[in-house]
């Protein structure tokens, strides 16, 4: 299985600290690193190299957590533990920080897009979830408010549960909390439909939810007009120790996850499985992907199989995945 997933390069993305979190453009040419060095670096190609394209030092003042491009790509949200949310604005090749998000009293500790991107939510170690919105794909003028249209919301805790949320006329409320993990959750991912969410532990498990709505021809029974939420697979026995990320491929379905074992691991769903209860089986497992604790894993949104990773190590790799005739 180790074969399906190849090394192309490693590069030392943030020396002598973590790297903490990747994200890729949605065009998939640059890739945004983020670590305890207060920096992010925007990485893009050169030939076969990547190569660090901005430095972003001068936002936070604490260790950079997360960030999150905007749909349209010209936006840079970056989540830190100085309890601020930094808007970065794309200049050609250069960026600039065009807001500062203030108004958590802890550390930031994730920040997210809606898919019209005139909204983000960031959540913190102080409990809350806040939801901002701002012009449309400008970003220059942000408040906490209450959106329009956002869809859905997740969140995930110290608490070993996940909340999922909706807008009610000037509100949001929680509609459903998912019970099932013995010890914090620490990521979340939805498949490309939206109706099925992995959350991944540190209870060493990755649990697959799927949405049923009322009238569902499973027969799985709804209170009022919201869907329920139910754990339809759990993918126990494979890590060793805390799984910190997880995250599913839009355009194959496979799902990897970043372990604190140092290790990276692919699932696939067995193709002849129901959906509605289905069987994933380990594709690909790379023991020592890196030299600490893998923090991250990230999807290239546009090229099948790519897969970008990084660590406690400062580091950051670049892989190949293919899916094994035998899965």
């Amino acid at each position: 299985m180790k074969d399906s997933l190849t090394l192309l390069s490693r590069i030392q993305a943030h020396p002598d600290s973590r790297c903490w979190f990747l994200a890729w453009n949605p065009t998939g040419t640059l890739l945004a690193s983020c670590g305890g060095d207060r920096n992010i670096r925007i990485w893009g190609k050169e030939g076969d190299a990547w190569v660090c394209k901005s430095l972003l030092g001068e936002g936070h003042q604490r260790t950079i957590r997360k960030v999150a491009w905007s749909p349209c790509g010209n936006y840079l949200a970056s989540a830190s533990f100085d309890a601020t949310t930094c808007i970065w604005k794309k200049n050609l090749d250069d960026f600039e920080c065009a807001a500062t998000l203030e108004g958590h009293e802890n550390e930031v500790k994730s920040v997210a897009w809606a898919p019209s991107g005139s909204l983000l939510a960031t959540c913190s170690r102080d409990k809350s979830v806040w939801v901002w919105e701002g012009e449309r794909e400008l970003g220059e003028s942000w408040e906490a408010g209450n959106p329009l249209v956002i869809g859905l919301l997740a969140s995930a805790s110290y608490d070993d549960t996940v909340k999922l949320y909706r807008e009610e006329e000037d509100d949001w409320v929680c509609f459903s909390t998912l019970e099932g993990h013995e010890s914090t959750v620490w990521s979340l991912a939805f498949d490309q439909s939206g109706e099925r969410l992995a959350s991944c532990s540190d209870d060493k498990t990755v649990r697959i939810w799927h949405q049923f709505k009322p009238g569902n021809e499973q027969g799985v029974a709804c209170s009022g007009p919201d869907p329920v939420w139910k754990c339809v697979c759990t993918l126990s026995g494979f890590h060793t120790r805390t799984v910190y990320d997880v995250a599913w491929c839009h355009l194959t379905g496979a799902l990897a996850t970043a372990c604190g074992d140092d290790a990276i691991r692919v699932f696939e769903e067995e193709p002849l499985s129901d959906p509605h209860q289905p069987t994933f089986s380990l594709a690909a497992h790379v023991a020592q992907a890196h030299s600490q604790d893998v923090n991250c894993v990230a999807w290239n949104p546009k090229e099948p199989g790519f897969l970008a990773s990084c660590s406690d190590d400062g580091e950051m790799a670049f892989w190949k995945y293919q899916r094994p005739e035998t899965c």
